[in-house]
């Protein structure tokens, strides 16, 4: 990582007062890149920090820096590493990637049966969750539980995912399965081979697909013609 000064750990209950910072860098990432994110408030992040299940990155000088939480799911059968979000000063340094590395192994911690999953819009997190041994899965692999998916609510794509019952969406789903899951090599080896095609189809989703869904026909008969095309449904 090229910040050596930025420290990575479990966040605690002086880490707080970053809740609003938080929140307010998770809503303004969501808009700047036109997909979203289930919405949380700052009362849900100081839960997370309470409960001993988020990993923050700050630097010596106390600045915020980076945040990550883990959700669990069906009594604790799957778990989430969600809500990943890094300040713009400290982007393409490596700072998410070593929360990511954090989060999943206090994950392992605390949940070691626990499948993890992520849903996620970017093709950098793609790669990072390959390089932890995640691989992608449909989304008929994930967690069934309702509260999970009501998170989505907030979300600008979630007529989308209702539109395929929950079965798609902008998103790609990724799953680390501790019973049954590739190596690290394995799984970093595949991204890397595949990686022009993931980069192509996320572009697709991100770019074409939204802004048809955008026009002012409002999911009318253009958006819902594209979504047949790409989603055959």
């Amino acid at each position: 990582m090229e910040n050596s000064h930025i420290i990575i750990r479990v966040a605690n209950a002086s880490d707080c007062r970053f809740a609003s910072i938080i929140t307010d860098e998770m809503a303004a990432s969501a808009k700047a890149r036109g997909t979203g994110i289930a919405k949380r408030s700052p009362e849900y992040i100081e839960q997370k920090i309470n409960e001993g299940k988020s990993v923050i990155a700050v630097t010596e000088a106390g600045e915020w820096v980076g945040f990550c939480y883990i959700e669990a799911w069906e009594h604790n059968k799957f778990v989430a590493n969600s809500g990943l979000i890094v300040s713009p000063p400290f982007r393409k340094t490596g700072v998410a990637k070593a929360i990511k590395k954090r989060i999943f192994e206090l994950s392992r911690e605390k949940y070691p049966d626990s499948k993890i999953f992520g849903l996620t819009t970017g093709l950098a997190v793609m790669k990072i969750n390959s390089d932890l041994g995640y691989e992608p899965v449909t989304y008929s692999e994930l967690t069934s539980d309702e509260q999970f998916w009501a998170g989505c609510k907030s979300c600008v794509n979630y007529d989308i995912l209702m539109s395929k019952d929950r079965k798609n969406c902008m998103c790609t789903a990724m799953l680390f399965d501790p019973a049954d899951h590739y190596t690290t090599v394995e799984t970093k080896a595949a991204f890397k081979k595949q990686s022009k095609l993931y980069e192509r189809f996320m572009r697709i989703k991100q770019s074409k697909l939204l802004s048809f869904l955008q026009k002012k026909d409002g999911g009318g008969s253009a958006s819902k013609s594209l979504l047949r095309y790409f989603f055959n449904f």
